[in-house]
């Protein structure tokens, strides 16, 4: 659908005063207006279009839901969340509620802005305990093609009226970000504001280890002069069931001469003053509060060792009773005779990174070689909310090793999104993650903790840690490489396992902490099924390879890519016997879809597929069961050990099996041109006579070991038992479809944005900042030119169970 804006000719004229008279002409042609006036006037205020005009989905905004008894609000749903969506039929825009039923069809990212929609089916609700105007609610839907981003920018920047930024439903006064909930998002949180004309009469401000002594005798407390020495990541603690207007938290640890003392910002304060309170910044505050500690807080690693923390109490900041009067002093009026305490930090190098101990906190400064795709994680089993992380290689100089970085959102949202290779990253209060039985320095990484901050090129500029010895060190060695050389070595995007499964399956057991590590196989099916977007789980399952096929990628086409099933070459695969049993850790990643001209939805449209249907609220999940397309790569070589070679692409040692010969043998194997390695997953159920419960495809997870074992062979391998059963299956699911975000690419910096853009997840509102190219996502130079191996493995009662790093055939089958 190419979106245009109809301009009818009677508002040709030019004059002001025929503006709104044009406008009126548009909206009364639009087909949102029409369908708006007739669901007032039906009786039953619901009406079903059998031929609905295409719109463009402009936003999708998320907020929470309220479960009230005898409420029009809730729709007898059991979300924890609403959703509004807004659209245009290319005359006007409106905002409309998405019924409760299709809310799956956000949490998987098919109903996503950009999106041509037809709405078939809607209601008109009113609240009546409101004197306002009721809520058109959307209750069926089909599915276009996706609309050209040129067409949506045209229409965005030619359409002047902006929709209220107030969700619909509940009663709640703001929206959350669409993917995570700690996150600032939309208009109510500022920025900057202009500097005060303070007057400070010191005498009167109290220190904090004397207001320790005085907080049981008083009720109220004098001011108080402190510097902001930590800032955590904001907490949202809403519930459907509670009734707060902006249910936020967020604490800061702020010190003075006298110690070191917990400052918490509630409520309607984390908007206003979240942004503008930084670390380094001095505050005068008054008309706070004093409340005893809470015991279960994090609390961040001082760098200052003879820091003195004051653990007894915390200070509290309300929006009321009484509303706290909080003042930043700009740092020219800042004076050296208060002796408020210098912030500082404990920077670590490389080197020094595998003589630290577990969960030690340290800071860290790098130059960014790979930043992986951005995932989410379930915080917590059958939840809504999901923790959002990506995986980040930085180098420093001092290792040949990188720091491996896990880095989850810290409710910087503009630099987590904007973190790409060759930029300067600076994070804080990480803590050390090494496996306590594990001596080799390949499994340490570091990881965000609560009071984690990040910065980037073009946000150093006035950070305390610029004094840094280690940080100096470090820009000093940066002006002595060479930039042609080091973006040689860069890598964006794609699947990243990590850490790696442990080497025993008896291993994989004890660390994982659930009551059953091994899931059947129909588990497995719904375990797919119910993946939200990018979502990232870890599985176990057992069964038998039953044929293995290697596919050469040489040949993937943007089709491929977007989601077609490939139609690759077929070569080599190893010969064995199938009756091995084997365990499987499967890494199950939810899907995204960027830049698809041919996508899913269009084909739900030729097969008359409607969402919202009786029958298709069922068969929602079933749409699409994507799985994992989990690539690995290297940034940085790794040195050897002992007579181990190294993986040229993933930075992982080879297997012990793989002798020096046999590499030199597969060397010549290797295409010139990309593709990717992936991990497909096909599950098939024979009958019930069928001794065998299900079948499965998979495409290992470590493709440059399965490339290298099986490219000198000339055909793939069946078993028997395989080919026994194939031919009496009840059902083939399957899990192939590769997606452009799966891929990790060679970095371009003249094509930073849109590479960016296309690791991130989706964004819920479009903007006319949307980045487009002139070339196609497939035309980025892949960073590996490896293929990957496609599994058949069929389950059954078995005897051994093995992890996922050792489902290899070179490990299983004999040559």
């Amino acid at each position: 659908m190419m979106l245009t804006k109809a301009i009818p000719p009677e508002c040709s004229s030019t004059a002001e005063d025929s503006a709104m008279v044009c406008n009126n002409v548009l909206q009364e042609n639009s087909w949102i207006k029409t369908v708006t006036t007739k669901l007032i006037n039906s009786p039953s205020l619901r009406i079903c279009f059998q031929d609905a005009v295409s719109v463009i989905v402009l936003a999708v905004q998320r907020y929470l839901a309220h479960w009230c008894s005898n409420s029009p609000d809730s729709l007898g749903s059991s979300s924890c969340y609403c959703y509004d969506v807004t659209f245009t039929d290319g005359h006007c825009k409106e905002k409309w509620h998405l019924a409760p039923e299709l809310n799956l069809l956000v949490q998987k990212n098919i109903l996503r802005c950009g999106t041509e929609v037809k709405i078939t089916k809607c209601a008109y609700i009113y609240n009546e305990k409101k004197l306002s105007n009721g809520v058109v609610c959307i209750e069926e839907l089909e599915f276009g093609e996706e609309c050209s981003d040129q067409s949506i920018i045209s229409y965005i920047q030619s359409e002047n009226a902006q929709s209220t930024d107030i969700p619909l439903m509940g009663g709640r006064k703001h929206y959350l970000p669409l993917w995570n909930k700690c996150d600032p998002y939309g208009d109510i949180w500022m920025q900057n504001l202009p500097e005060e004309q303070l007057n400070i009469d010191v005498p009167k401000v109290s220190s904090l280890l004397h207001l320790e002594m005085l907080w049981g005798n008083v009720k109220t407390f004098p001011p108080l002069l402190v510097k902001i020495l930590h800032k955590s990541r904001l907490r949202y603690f809403g519930k459907p069931d509670k009734k707060h207007d902006v249910p936020y938290q967020a604490y800061f640890e702020v010190a003075d001469h006298s110690g070191m003392v917990s400052m918490v910002l509630w409520n309607a304060l984390c908007p206003e003053w979240f942004k503008r309170l930084k670390v380094g910044t001095v505050l005068l505050l008054q008309q706070y509060t004093i409340k005893q500690s809470y015991p279960y807080r994090t609390q961040p690693t001082p760098g200052n060792s003879e820091m003195k923390r004051l653990t007894g109490i915390e200070i509290c900041l309300n929006p009321r009773e009484p509303p706290a009067n909080i003042h930043i002093i700009p740092e020219k009026l800042v004076k050296q005779d208060w002796k408020l305490p210098e912030v500082k930090y404990q920077f670590v190098t490389r080197s020094e990174l595998n003589n630290l101990s577990h969960n030690h906190s340290c800071d860290v400064i790098g130059l960014v070689t790979f930043v992986g795709r951005s995932e989410r994680n379930q915080i917590k089993d059958d939840s809504e909310d999901f923790w959002l992380y990506r995986w980040v290689h930085i180098i420093d100089g001092t290792s040949e090793e990188p720091f491996i970085l896990e880095l989850f959102a810290t409710s910087q949202p503009d630099i987590f999104e904007h973190i790409h290779p060759m930029t300067y990253l600076v994070c804080t209060q990480m803590r050390v993650v090494r496996d306590s039985n594990e001596k080799s320095s390949t499994t340490v990484y570091l990881t965000t903790s609560n009071e984690s901050e990040m910065f980037i090129t073009g946000c150093h500029r006035g950070q305390p840690y610029t004094s840094d010895v280690k940080v100096k060190r470090f820009i000093q060695w940066i002006r002595t490489q060479s930039e042609v050389e080091l973006i040689k070595k860069t890598v964006i995007g794609g699947y990243y396992p990590f850490p790696p499964s442990p080497p025993t399956f008896l291993q994989y057991c004890k660390d994982s902490k659930v009551e059953s590590v091994l899931i059947t196989t129909h588990e497995l099916k719904k375990e797919i099924e119910n993946l939200h977007y990018r979502e990232h789980k870890r599985v176990a399952i057992q069964g038998i390879i039953a044929a293995v096929r290697y596919i050469s990628c040489s040949n993937v086409t943007e089709e491929d890519v977007s989601g077609s099933e490939p139609v690759q070459e077929e070569v080599s695969c190893l010969t064995s016997s199938a009756e091995t049993s084997v365990g499987h850790s499967a890494t199950l990643p939810k899907q995204r879809h960027v830049q698809e001209k041919k996508c899913r939805y269009s084909q739900d449209k030729e097969n008359g597929h409607v969402y919202g249907s009786q029958q298709s609220r069922i068969k929602v999940q079933q749409q699409q069961n994507i799985v994992a397309t989990p690539v690995k790569r290297k940034t940085q070589k790794r040195r050897p050990k002992a007579k181990q070679k190294d993986c040229p692409v993933l930075n992982m040692p080879l297997p012990r099996y793989l002798t020096r010969s046999a590499i030199q043998k597969l060397s010549h194997y290797r295409t010139s041109q990309e593709d990717i390695s992936v991990q497909k997953e096909e599950i098939c159920e024979p009958k019930q006579s069928s001794s065998q419960t299900v079948v499965e495809e998979f495409e290992l997870s470590e493709p440059s070991v399965e490339k290298r074992i099986l490219e000198p062979y000339s055909h793939s391998w069946e078993s028997e038992l395989w080919s026994e059963v194939k031919d009496n299956l009840t059902e083939h699911l399957q899990y192939s479809h590769i997606f452009p975000e799966s891929i990790p690419r060679k970095f371009d910096y003249m094509h930073k944005e849109i590479l960016m853009q296309q690791y991130n997840l989706y964004p819920g509102k479009y903007s006319s900042k949307v980045y487009t190219s002139n070339k196609e996502m497939h035309e980025f130079q892949a960073a590996t030119d490896l293929g990957h191996c496609k599994l058949t493995i069929l389950a059954a009662a078995l005897h051994a169970l093995l992890p996922a790093s050792f489902l290899r055939p070179g490990r299983y089958f004999a040559d």
